[in-house]
């Protein structure tokens, strides 16, 4: 593919480099903002003991709190993405440094905040939003509060948590020493001939080789590295569920799982749903894997053969501006708005796009409330390259939108809600190119690509969404998470997902302990939600008309100014009900059938 590293920064057309002068034309400037939340936060010190005085004072003190933290928001997402440009650079390193810090500060001094308004009664509360017209601006936000109320505890046993914090972290941040630093998984034969170290970066790559033995290798070194510290990692995950279990027993939820979907208002329903109509459908993810074993020739299917592609992509070049050209093709469902605000944002450099030393890689979406909605690529004009581009382009879309049109307070994205837009775009994309592709083995390649996200994501995330539940149920049932325990429920549940066209081996039962957000509770559901709720809109948008385009952008439009799942209602998907995990399942079938009558 196209070379398109560059050895410096400035060699790259400034067309290709993001326009953080827009947000600070020097450091000067950055430094101002920073001294000045400072001084507001100083200022804001003053309001202790009065921000609940009067409806007045209650809105004074919104108001000021939100000019503070622009301000600092604003600081830190330019130095982050300073630093990123180039993680070499040590007076990058000491501006990110200095305002985590001074972030840290600022957050401890105004801490009383929050906890000063709930110590107000619910009706006092109640009383100040009937009376004052500026505050039907964070009524959301002041609902949302109220209804948090009773897991709030007084202000001393807050003070008690908050100091224990980091010790409560301990778990994740041993287990990402063990798993990022501390462990080597030696060296294996890539399909070069070439001996070379295998890690966490480059596994994936090899367990896509077409070279079987390269799988398998890599495959069992890795999890016999993982064997060897089971019983260290067993116990740290297990201390990470019990402190789960217990601070959502200390704020008086029913389980560590209510405590997680509670604050934004997930109906543990939801998760149900998901767990029990993937369950259902898992004989089509065996039909899929038989498949595999048939393409591939394999008379005995391992679980290191699972990511291997059926079709090798031929060797297309997709050039930055050609990316730009697909994308915005795809996208034309969305309407000219949507497209020529994408197209303008591009020509306005909100895209980093070329890779040079020290810069950070990957790819992400970013920017403050105020800012535009930068993006972060690596690009090699590759066509994963141009599924990144859309995906990080449907996170922009979202924040250009939603901040637009909504006021500070709700100018960001639930976790739920926030892998929506870009999966969207991912799932227009994919019907597009299938749409207009001819060439037999072109159409093998995307299905194949398509149906091996809703493996990774829809199917396998909800495999550990089942686990991670599994595991926080049995400790609050005075379980014990055993190292035998916790590889033997995996290896089941493995087996449950994959059928009988996998043979079972001995080292998948160690897969659960190398997935670091296992340590963020209840989070990995959230993956397979967002794909079901993105594949169900994509099939609205394309198979509706202008209401339907526009109740998604209207979704897009509203940040988080109301509860996930109604956002979600808004765009046109219930997650409450069944539908859009089963609609999202005979996307798979459909497209399933049609890769089985290619391959007749």
């Amino acid at each position: 593919m196209g070379n398109k590293f560059y050895e410096n920064r400035n060699d790259i057309d400034i067309k290709y480099r993001w326009n953080l002068e827009e947000m600070y034309s020097n450091d000067k400037l950055w430094e101002n903002d920073i001294d000045t939340a400072e001084k507001l936060t100083q200022e804001f010190l003053k309001r202790k003991g009065s921000v609940m005085k009067s409806s007045s004072s209650l809105l004074a003190s919104l108001r000021a709190m939100e000019e503070i933290d622009i301000l600092l928001e604003k600081a830190f997402v330019y130095a982050r993405m300073r630093m990123d440009e180039d993680n070499r650079d040590s007076k990058r390193q000491k501006n990110l440094d200095m305002i985590t810090s001074t972030l840290a500060k600022l957050g401890s001094d105004l801490s009383f905040f929050i906890p000063e308004i709930l110590e107000a009664s619910e009706a006092k509360i109640r009383e100040f939003m009937s009376e004052e017209q500026g505050l039907d601006q964070y009524s959301h936000m002041l609902e949302t509060l109220l209804r948090n109320q009773s897991h709030v505890l007084s202000e001393e046993e807050e003070n008690i948590l908050a100091s224990l914090s980091q010790v409560n972290s301990a778990p994740h941040a041993i287990f990402n020493m063990l798993n990022n630093a501390d462990m080597k998984f030696g060296e294996i034969v890539d399909e070069k001939g070439n001996s070379v170290e295998l890690t966490h970066g480059n596994y994936i790559t090899m367990m896509q080789s077409h070279n079987r033995d390269v799988r398998k290798n890599a495959f069992e070194k890795i999890y016999q590295t993982y064997e060897k510290l089971i019983n260290t990692i067993s116990s740290t995950y297990a201390y990470s569920v019990k402190n789960d279990v217990v601070r959502s027993q200390i704020r008086k939820y029913p389980s560590a799982r209510n405590a997680s979907l509670y604050p934004d208002n997930i109906p543990e329903s939801v998760y149900d749903n998901l767990v029990k109509v993937v369950s259902d459908n898992l004989t089509n993810l065996h039909r899929y894997m038989s498949l595999r074993k048939k393409v591939l020739g394999i008379e005995n299917q391992h679980m290191w053969d699972v990511y291997v592609p059926l079709v090798e992509l031929p060797e297309n070049e997709y050039p930055f501006e050609d990316g730009v050209d697909i994308v915005l093709k795809a996208l034309s469902p969305l309407g000219n708005d949507y497209c020529n605000a994408l197209k303008n944002g591009i020509d306005s450099r909100w895209i980093d796009v070329y890779e040079t030393p020290g810069k950070t890689s990957g790819a992400y979406s970013f920017g403050s409330y105020n800012s535009m909605p930068y993006s972060l690529m690596n690009y090699t004009d590759t066509l994963n390259d141009v599924f990144t581009l859309i995906h990080e382009m449907g996170h922009s879309m979202h924040s250009y939108y939603t901040r637009k049109t909504q006021p500070y307070t709700y100018g960001d994205h639930s976790i739920f809600t926030a892998e929506v837009a870009s999966t969207v775009n991912e799932s227009l994309l994919i019907k597009y190119l299938l749409e207009n592709e001819k060439d037999i083995e072109v159409r093998k390649y995307l299905i194949n690509f398509y149906l091996e996200q809703f493996r990774a994501t829809l199917f396998r995330q909800t495999m550990f969404a089942e686990f991670e539940h599994m595991c926080h149920d049995y400790v609050e049932n005075n379980g014990s998470l055993t190292p035998s325990w916790l590889n033997e429920e995996y290896e089941k549940l493995n087996q449950k997902y994959y059928g009988n066209s996998i043979e079972k081996d001995d080292y998948i039962k160690y897969e659960w302990a190398r997935i670091p957000h296992f340590y963020r509770a209840y989070y990995v559901y959230q993956y397979a939600t967002g794909f079901s709720a993105a594949t169900s809109l994509s099939k609205r948008i394309l198979e509706g008309g202008e209401k339907e385009r526009d109740d998604y952008l209207k979704f897009l439009s509203l940040g988080s100014s109301k509860y996930p799942v109604d956002l979600l209602k808004i765009a046109g998907v219930d997650m409450t009900s069944t539908k859009p995990v089963s609609e999202a399942m005979q996307t798979f079938n459909t497209l399933l059938d049609e890769l089985e009558r290619l391959y007749k």
